[in-house]
């Protein structure tokens, strides 16, 4: 991973001030920056439909309760991933750390995903160089799709607006299935390389063979629906989670709204990393109660990246200081519907497959 450095702008006094009236806010109402009763409530929510929905699945005595009650388990999983497993893997869904580290490893490692690959990169990399090629392990080099001007322009591309809806279904079962594999032989898309530790090794192969059993193997072996319909049901609950995952996070970082900023020869940048965050990170109904308990807060994924300290269950609360405190730096903040997120995202991939360099629209909320 390529290690940049930054260039003090408005973003930094921006920043600052901001830190200074968030801590303030904090300090007046006595109150954690972690999570709150709510999250005590929404950690034993989620975990209690996702047990009861897989009872209610494994003890299915009609396929129509079989699907229904397998696509709830798989979206209450997913939940439970958004609204726990990240806000633990930063350490502040509870106190605790011990307890942030075993909340996080469980939701996560239960989904058949390697919870400290993930973790480690999403904080190390993805927060610190968000969007920059070399430096953001979420930026892909996907033979498929391009993302950024510096990957080479294919004539196949200009379709991929058009494609990629398909391909987004394949997100889930590539990430469980290929993707961590991949990994471990360096041969992933991603335009930066890790290492992961022998046990994680183990851990990673353990948690996937875990998950197959209590998705396919005990529903197939307790339940007389047979091969095909307990296959069929894996996949659709595949393609149901792909497509909220890609829908929800996808239009935060790719947006022709957004950049991709290139450091100079040094690793420089020419701006700050609370500009970067700004830059690079699209908000959508910010101000949504619903949004908040269902998505834990990733539709306000500015204010996130800006404040990863601060669980999303205090969001609604600081979005008001965090607007105003953009708005008197002159640091722009793109908060808008989710309809003109996803358009900008289907025109960034339209753009990108049609022209050899992109620059970002000027977003005027």
């Amino acid at each position: 991973m390529n290690k940049l450095k930054f260039t003090k702008d408005k973003g930094s006094d921006f920043y600052k001030e901001l830190n200074e009236r968030i801590e303030h806010y904090f300090a007046t109402k006595n109150i954690p920056k972690t999570g709150n009763e709510i999250m005590v409530f929404k950690i034993i929510m989620y975990f209690s439909l996702d047990i009861l929905f897989f009872g209610l699945m494994i003890t299915s005595n009609s396929i129509l309760g079989f699907y229904t009650f397998y696509l709830l388990m798989g979206l209450s999983i997913l939940l439970t991933a958004f609204n726990i497993s990240h806000d633990a893997s930063h350490g502040v869904a509870v106190k605790n750390k011990f307890w942030n580290k075993v909340l996080f490893s469980l939701s996560f490692n239960l989904q058949g995903n390697n919870a400290y690959v993930w973790g480690k990169n999403h904080t190390e990399s993805h927060h610190l160089y968000t969007n920059v090629e070399g430096s953001d392990i979420d930026v892909l080099n996907n033979p498929l799709l391009r993302m950024t001007s510096s990957q080479p322009l294919k004539p196949f591309h200009k379709y991929q607006y058009l494609y990629a809806p398909v391909l987004s279904l394949l997100y889930s079962i590539n990430w469980f299935f290929i993707r961590e594999f991949l990994m471990l032989f360096r041969k992933s898309s991603r335009t930066i390389t890790i290492n992961m530790p022998i046990i994680e090794v183990v851990k990673l192969i353990l948690f996937k063979l875990i998950y197959i059993g209590y998705m396919f193997i005990l529903p197939l072996y307790l339940l007389p629906f047979g091969f095909y319909h307990v296959l069929l049901v894996f996949i659709l609950n595949h393609f149901m989670v792909s497509i909220i995952f890609t829908s929800v996070l996808g239009v935060s970082h790719l947006s022709d709204f957004v950049e991709h900023p290139i450091p100079d020869k040094d690793g420089r940048l020419s701006i700050s990393w609370p500009t970067l965050q700004m830059c690079t990170s699209v908000d959508y109904y910010a101000n949504s109660t619903f949004l908040n308990w269902t998505l834990g807060g990733f539709n306000a994924h500015a204010m996130h990246h800006i404040l990863p300290n601060i669980s999303h269950v205090h969001y609604l609360n600081i979005l008001p200081i965090f607007i105003e405190t953009a708005n008197k730096h002159g640091v722009n903040y793109m908060n808008m519907s989710y309809s003109q997120a996803y358009k900008a995202y289907y025109r960034f991939l339209y753009k990108m497959g049609h022209q050899q360099t992109l620059t970002p629209l000027k977003y005027e909320g």
